[in-house]
């Protein structure tokens, strides 16, 4: 039998319940993979109860659970409690959030998994109990180093429509220009092309690189960036065989016919990617973390704490991830 997909609780006080329940609810009418929450079975029981949603849980192992999947939905134990209501995160969702990424990473790093899911967390939540990491990726990469070195993780924004990735992720846009450079795109792209290859199977992956300026700088007119650090970049990529653009006004990157041209949009900063695709698919994209030694996919939206627990949490971005993962799994060679 196929080994399950692992699913993070997220933050315990947002949607990752609701949509996960109402994912598993789904899973027979849409032939989803089979999967297991890594969390705690009491707060799913009483979510699913505020939810009015009839849900058979069953305590597992992770090699247990596509065996169960068919009748409950499974849930491996942390041994942290979650006890934070809808919308109103309390003491035990840090540690319970952690707790739940920290087991599904293992989980999947010895194999009893096939892939990773994660749920939205609470980033803000996770500060407050000292957590030092800029955002979800980072620990991630940490959790996965070897040796003493920690991968570097690459965020990618997926959708049937448009991949993106951003050079620079949560940085102001002050610090991002800051820390932009020639040797962080060269890094970025090779991490996105070997990935495409991988785990996507795209033969030749074609990338199209944005300028950082307006009209990528109007030859230096708006700016130098775009001459004397992406432009360089890429001609660093295109003498190591890689089928690269750029750079290119982001303002015509995006549109349909400009899409067909490649298979995934490298930008500059967060918003210069993200709001593309968010425009574009923004009830179905997945985050998809490259670089990393497994595979991690994640719904493409946040805790949404206003919503929590009133039935109204759209699963579609959940389902999308759970579906990535599965595909992508496939494609690694055995």
């Amino acid at each position: 039998m196929v080994k399950p997909l692992a699913l993070t609780s997220g933050e315990p006080a947002g949607i990752g319940p609701d949509i996960t329940i109402e994912t598993w609810l789904r899973r027979d009418e849409l032939k989803l993979p089979a999967f297991y929450l890594v969390g705690d079975r009491d707060s799913v029981g009483k979510r699913a109860e505020v939810l009015g949603r009839k849900v058979r849980l069953a305590d597992v192992r992770p090699e247990d659970a596509a065996d169960a999947f068919a009748d409950a939905l499974p849930v491996v134990a942390t041994g942290h409690a979650a006890t934070a209501r809808p919308g109103h995160p309390d003491d035990s969702s840090a540690e319970a959030a952690l707790a739940s990424i920290r087991q599904a990473v293992a989980d999947v790093a010895t194999g009893r998994a096939r892939a990773l899911v994660t749920n939205p967390i609470a980033k803000s939540v996770l500060y407050r109990a000292g957590f030092r990491h800029p955002g979800h990726t980072e620990f991630l990469a940490e959790l996965a180093a070897s040796g003493g070195r920690s991968p570097q993780p690459v965020m990618m924004l997926w959708s049937p429509a448009l991949a993106v990735v951003p050079v620079t992720i949560h940085l102001s846009l002050r610090e991002a220009i800051a820390r932009l450079s020639s040797e962080l795109i060269v890094t970025t792209a090779r991490i996105v092309v070997a990935d495409l290859k991988a785990r996507f199977g795209v033969a030749r992956p074609r990338l199209a690189v944005s300028g950082l300026n307006p009209h990528a700088g109007e030859d230096g007119s708006l700016g130098l960036e775009d001459q004397t650090i992406v432009a360089p970049a890429i001609e660093i990529l295109r003498r190591e065989g890689i089928e690269v653009r750029g750079p290119l006004p982001a303002d015509t990157m995006f549109h349909g016919a400009a899409r067909k041209t490649y298979d995934c949009a490298i930008c500059m900063y967060h918003d210069q990617a993200l709001i593309p695709i968010k425009t574009i698919a923004f009830e179905n994209a997945v985050n998809v973390t490259l670089g990393l030694p497994f595979i991690r996919t994640s719904p493409d939206h946040g805790t949404a704490f206003d919503i929590a627990g009133s039935g109204r949490a759209n699963p579609s971005s959940l389902i999308a991830a759970l579906r990535l993962a599965d595909r992508m799994a496939a494609a690694q060679p055995a």
